[in-house]
């Protein structure tokens, strides 16, 4: 599926690729309502019903990644709802070994994720992964999100790589549809990134259900 000799940067998603999606979509189709219902003393279907609209006029922009974009749009402190559920944030099968396999080959993990600030804060606090990653980019940093043709060229600006052999992994396929766009040459999807859902069927781009699919390959590369 993949050339290691042709990849010399990994380029990684977080929610959904090294995190469990299910945190978020619990977060904000569950947890966020529930709070909004009981604040402004609407039922729980209303609520979801106008968070949902809410998401949608923003979806795919900086703004629905926002932290502080929802603390204000919803009278709801959104950093400190995500603490009270932070045990739900969970590293996916394989994700340790992948990310130290990639260090011992000697392959550059830059972590490229749309997530605030504070999410990615919270996230790493809670797993740790930041001590397997050599770079940590959140959209916020650069004011624009995966979605936005322009993103790569200021990702480029903080972190120089060759888009040829660079391999760019995301369970977004608007993400990588952008991503191919810009000329990123190795582009993987992941089909399980919600372990409470169901296995995507995923055809428009390789894809893989965990990453040990991908280990053994790459482990012949990697120093002893």
């Amino acid at each position: 599926m993949l050339n290691w000799s042709e990849i010399d940067t990994v380029l990684l998603d977080m929610d959904g690729t090294l995190l469990d999606l299910h945190f978020d979509n619990h977060f904000w189709l569950e947890f966020v309502p529930a709070r909004y219902a009981a604040r402004h003393d609407l039922s729980f279907d209303q609520a979801k019903r106008e968070c949902l609209d809410r998401y949608e006029k923003v979806a795919g922009t900086l703004a629905w990644y926002s932290i502080d974009h929802w603390t204000e749009e919803l009278g709801l402190d959104i950093a400190l709802l995500k603490e009270e559920v932070d045990h739900l944030i969970q590293v996916l099968p394989h994700v340790t070994d992948f990310l130290d396999l990639l260090g011992r080959a000697g392959r550059r993990r830059v972590l490229v994720t749309n997530a605030h600030q504070k999410s990615l804060a919270l996230k790493m606090d809670r797993t740790q992964l930041h001590h397997r990653l050599d770079a940590l980019i959140s959209a916020h940093d650069i004011g624009l999100a995966k979605e936005n043709p322009g993103f790569w060229d200021r990702v480029r600006e903080r972190e120089s790589f060759d888009p040829a052999r660079a391999l760019f992994i995301d369970d977004s396929l608007a993400v990588l549809r952008a991503a191919r766009d810009y000329g990123i040459a190795h582009l993987l999807a992941i089909r399980h990134p919600d372990r409470q859902q169901a296995v995507r069927d995923i055809e428009e781009f390789p894809a893989i259900r965990e990453f040990d699919e991908i280990i053994p390959a790459l482990r012949a590369t990697a120093a002893p």
